[in-house]
């Protein structure tokens, strides 16, 4: 039986509001989503696949917007050398019935939609045995389906949506999908979604992940798998995203060179295209806390968004500093209140931390105003 060869992918959520963020990365975020699906049509035609597995929640919601719905279906239809194959995963489930019947009145002539777990032919000699998801937190394990028989020696395929372990934090992580389930049901490889981290569960069985990362839980790009069925299954991963998610951490002593750790740690192309949460730690004069302030916001709009966290940032301040406040009256008491309280071991490290922070702040204020 000669090698086939196919593209895993899964939780594409298209749709996604992405609340909280501000509306002009909002747009890009779900701009670059519609767009995995044509970076995921060259991930395949670059590996020789001429199948793409959608393992689940390619809709955020069970009722998309119309638009998002047929631009969806057109985009994949655009790539009409491709096949497509659509499972129902927990956020676009069975349930969701008005969905699926939309899809089914008009559906691009090169998408196979998934919504019985009937074995499917997916090629000769090659079945996919789907488990679709029939709510959004099933409560069984749907790949039990995945046993059913199939012609003598041929490939089987699973494809199914759910937990095999408690992925916190990921809605309807029930963790009921046995992790051996590839070898329970004989199957050559299963094809797993929900997890937006790649990850291998066994060497048959993968979660791909999300081809376009939606948040700062994986720090991986995103990716699809590329799939190969011959004497094993042979896996590669293939980066299929447009933003990358960033939590570099920076620890600082007095005296180093901030040019020189930004350089390390933020990324330094492609800024545009990355959300950075940065975190910095240790100690700093109230002098280079200030200017560490003014080099984050000389960098922040070079990033698709930027926020850094230096609540955990103690400071160093000696009386002369506080002169570069102000020598007497209110501002100079404020200050030495809050230095007294940033080295004040009977108050909890948050007080200190935030006494710090404050006054740190204080420094940078009076400096703009003298400058």
């Amino acid at each position: 039986m000669t090698p086939f060869r196919f593209l895993h992918t899964s939780d594409l959520h298209l749709g996604r509001a992405y609340g909280g963020y501000p509306e002009g990365i909002r747009h890009r975020l779900r701009e670059a989503r519609h767009g995995a699906i044509s970076r995921l049509a060259k991930a395949a035609r670059d590996g020789g696949a001429g199948v793409v597995l959608l393992a689940g929640d390619t809709f955020d919601a069970e009722t998309p917007a119309p638009d998002t719905l047929r631009q969806a279906l057109s985009a994949m239809g655009e790539e009409r050398d491709l096949t497509w194959v659509l499972l129902p995963g927990n956020h676009d489930s069975l349930a969701a019935s008005e969905l699926w019947r939309r899809i089914a009145q008009d559906p691009p002539g090169n998408l196979m939609v998934l919504t019985s777990e009937v074995p499917v032919a997916l090629a000769p000699d090659h079945w996919l045995l789907p488990a679709p998801c029939t709510q959004r937190r099933p409560g069984r394990d749907l790949t039990e389906a995945m046993s059913a028989p199939t012609p003598q020696g041929a490939r089987r395929i699973g494809l199914g949506h759910g937990a095999i372990t408690d992925f916190s934090g990921e809605e309807g992580a029930l963790g009921i999908i046995p992790p051996d389930r590839a070898a329970r049901s004989g199957l050559d490889y299963l094809a797993l979604g929900d997890w937006h981290g790649r990850m291998q569960v066994t060497p048959t069985t993968w979660y791909s992940g999300t081809p376009e990362p939606d948040g700062f839980k994986h720090d991986a790009p995103g990716s699809a798998l590329l799939v190969t069925l011959g004497g094993t299954a042979e896996v590669t991963p293939v980066e299929t995203a447009q933003f990358r998610w960033r939590r570099p951490a920076l620890d600082l002593l007095p005296g180093e060179d901030l040019t020189a750790r930004f350089a390390d740690i933020l990324p330094q192309s492609r800024a545009r295209d990355h959300l950075v949460r940065l975190t910095v730690t240790g100690r700093l004069p109230l002098a280079d806390r200030a200017a560490l302030e003014a080099a984050l916001a000389a960098r922040a709009p070079d990033f698709g968004w930027f926020a850094a966290d230096l609540s955990a940032l103690g400071v160093e301040a000696l009386p002369e500093d506080l002169d570069q406040i102000d020598r007497a009256g209110a501002l100079r008491q404020a200050a030495e209140v809050l230095l007294a309280e940033a080295g004040d071991a009977t108050l909890s490290q948050s007080d200190r931390d935030t006494a710090s922070a404050a006054l740190a702040r204080l420094y940078a204020l009076s400096q703009e105003v003298q400058a």
